[in-house]
């Protein structure tokens, strides 16, 4: 079966109150909409339509700039002006007849809670049937506004009864109207023209409903097994309500896979992050974006890890790790910040309120407290003593710092760049060295100067 679907994108979510079109809003890292991608995509869609209209570029720009979503088959459809659902889908009726699919599923893209599983089901529902659609339905006690289900004797739906238009009996029904539909392609294309203009001048998809009715057609519905994937989106507090329970979906999967998750409901893990099993996350730890976490770490508590790989046995404790690499064994914190660039190779050890910046600390080194590495670049095993500034910015320009393997780094020295520290060098506490420093030596004073042989004194 050649599947098409259409999602429908196009709303200004005037509840929303806000500047970002609805479907943009971010849930666990990634845009509402791009969830609902992600949930289609394994269903092999051999066409996909998505419905844009307010902010219609901004809508586009970002889904093309989605990582995951390239190779999609993605087609955008613009409508204006916008005159209800039915005339949404009227948007895609070319693109889809030139498409020739077999079936068109149609979901909104305001509710991102949605899984390919459920999707999965609706597609089997739909096959096993003889009827022009499946539609999806929940069945809740807080109708939410949604339109009330009315099925006849036989099982089969003979009306979707919007809220505002139901009898005291009607509002009575619990089964309510999802929001997600899977026609016969041939059907709707016939039928989708002849959609009524309602009181209101505009068109809703649900007519379709009483039209396959009026055919002498069954209609069948799927009930969702869970009902908090029925969550749509269209305020901010139902923004908070699906990430809530995304949050705690992803949560429950991980724990399962055999991560341990101290505190569930203090733990936030974007859908994009990957964690090794047997690690560790510990209370107030945010993982977000294209995060890697390796086996048997520790994380946390109250930390902070964005775009990062960690590596095997690492620990990250009340930390702030962005754009950083962590090798296998390495240790930071308590209150240590990696910034874009930091790479700290297997076995460094990086302790409280110490700072890395596009650096990269070799092997075995250690940056005990209170220091900041900046465009710098260390060798296996050094020591950064406490306090240990590289001076990298001249007010115009960056400059590197390179300091050699087995070096020893004393308290409170200031490395001004351009600089090179050779191996097994050592500077004395409180130097400011400003020129490179050979092999083997010490150097140390303000400005730093080598040791004189036989001598305590300096030149």
């Amino acid at each position: 079966m050649r599947l098409a679907v259409v999602i429908m994108a196009a709303g200004m979510g005037t509840r929303m109150k806000s500047r970002l079109p609805k479907v943009l809003h971010p849930l666990l890292g990634k845009p509402m909409l791009t969830h609902i991608l992600t949930a289609v995509q394994p269903i092999n869609p051999a066409q996909i339509v998505v419905i844009t209209g307010h902010e219609a570029d901004q809508v586009t720009a970002r889904l093309n700039s989605e990582p995951e979503l390239a190779g999609l088959p993605l087609e955008f459809v613009l409508q204006s002006p916008q005159l209800g659902t039915g005339h949404a889908v009227q948007q895609a009726q070319s693109a889809l007849a030139a498409g020739g699919a077999d079936a068109v599923l149609v979901v909104y893209g305001d509710m991102p809670l949605l899984t390919t599983q459920t999707l999965q089901q609706l597609l089997t529902a739909y096959q096993s049937g003889t009827g022009p659609l499946v539609m999806l339905t929940v069945t809740v006690d807080n109708p939410r506004g949604f339109g009330r289900v009315v099925r006849n004797d036989a099982g089969f739906v003979t009306a979707i009864v919007e809220e505002v238009d139901c009898t005291p009996q009607q509002k009575a029904i619990r089964e309510l109207n999802v929001g997600a539909y899977l026609f016969n392609a041939r059907w709707l294309l016939k039928n989708l023209p002849n959609i009524p203009l309602s009181a209101k001048g505009e068109y809703y998809l649900t007519d379709l409903v009483g039209m396959a009715v009026a055919q002498g057609l069954p209609v069948q519905a799927k009930q969702l097994a869970d009902p908090l994937e029925a969550i749509g989106v269209n305020t901010r507090v139902h923004l908070a309500e699906a990430e809530h329970a995304l949050r705690r979906r992803i949560n429950r999967r991980w724990m399962e896979a055999g991560v341990t998750l101290l505190d569930p409901a203090t733990t936030y893990i974007d859908s994009t992050v990957q964690l090794g099993q047997d690690t560790v996350i510990l209370p107030n730890t945010h993982l977000r974006g294209q995060t890697i976490i390796g086996q048997n770490c520790r994380i946390g508590p109250n930390s902070f890890v964005e775009n990062s790989t960690i590596g095997d046995r690492c620990q990250i404790k009340f930390s702030v790790i962005e754009n950083a690499v962590m090798e296998d064994d390495v240790d930071i914190g308590p209150f240590g910040h990696l910034r874009k660039g930091a790479h700290l190779a297997s076995g460094v050890h990086m302790g409280n309120f110490g700072e890395v910046k596009n650096s990269y600390l070799g092997p075995g080194t250690k940056m005990g407290h209170f220091s900041y590495l900046g465009d710098a670049t260390t060798g296996a095993d050094v020591n950064i003593g406490a306090g240990t500034i590289t001076c990298n910015y001249d007010g115009v320009n960056k400059h590197k710092t390179v300091i050699g393997d087995h070096t020893f780094i004393g308290s409170d020295t200031m490395l001004v760049a351009p600089l090179n520290i050779g191996a097994h060098a050592k500077t004395g506490a409180g130097s400011v060295v400003t020129r490179d420093v050979p092999d083997n030596s010490l150097v140390y004073g303000v400005p730093a100067r080598p040791k004189k042989e036989n001598s305590q004194t300096l030149e």
